[in-house]
């Protein structure tokens, strides 16, 4: 395969669609980094929420056991806070969900603002940037050989709009027929130029 044109503005076209192509996905990636950090801090109140109801879960545990030591009537203080304990901890699970559909919701927007870009230059670009690179790959093999050349004129006479292949002449089917080395020269350049490509030495 041939990676770029031989003559010049097509090649730099070429080039600099190329290093465009490269910029903008670098950049959608970049953005998807980006709302992924931005929606992530919309989680620190529920991790804030989670290490409050943590901590107090903890010291009302803590106090429960101390009061239970106290002698007759410690099992009955300690009901009330064992329930704010349970109450604490709740808040804590309310926390930790919080943050994990936070990290759920950023992780799909920046995969959505990455994937769409990608898309368009995995199924758009990327095929028709094969597709040239092939063609003009195997039309730099065939363009000195006899037969090639041939194939070259065919493709073009196939191809390339009418206004352009009555330059070549009123008749330049017929001559192509005819086998006219002049006319499959003419029609063969016509496909090459098409392609970027020079014309055969």
């Amino acid at each position: 395969m041939k990676m770029y044109a031989d003559r010049l503005p097509t090649a730099v076209r070429q080039l600099l669609t190329d290093l465009l192509v490269v910029f903008w996905v670098y950049a959608w990636i970049r953005a998807g980094l980006w709302i992924n950090d931005m929606v992530e801090k919309l989680g620190v109140p529920g991790q804030k929420l989670q290490d409050a109801g943590t901590g107090i879960a903890g010291n009302l545990n803590d106090i429960s056991g101390k009061v239970g030591r106290v002698p007759l009537v410690g099992d009955d203080l300690t009901s009330p806070f064992k329930s704010a304990a349970g109450a604490a901890a709740s808040i804590a699970d309310a926390g930790r969900q919080q943050q994990e559909i936070i990290d759920n919701l950023a992780l799909a927007l920046s995969l959505l603002i990455i994937a769409v870009p990608l898309a368009l230059v995995l199924f758009l670009w990327l095929p028709l940037r094969l597709r040239w690179m092939r063609r003009a790959g195997v039309a730099v093999k065939v363009r000195n050989e006899p037969a090639g050349k041939d194939l070259l004129a065919l493709r073009a006479l196939a191809s390339r709009p009418l206004n352009e292949l009555t330059k070549l002449g009123p008749d330049i089917a017929q001559s192509w027929r005819n086998g006219d080395a002049a006319a499959v020269d003419a029609l063969a350049a016509l496909e090459l130029r098409d392609l970027g490509l020079k014309p055969a030495r």
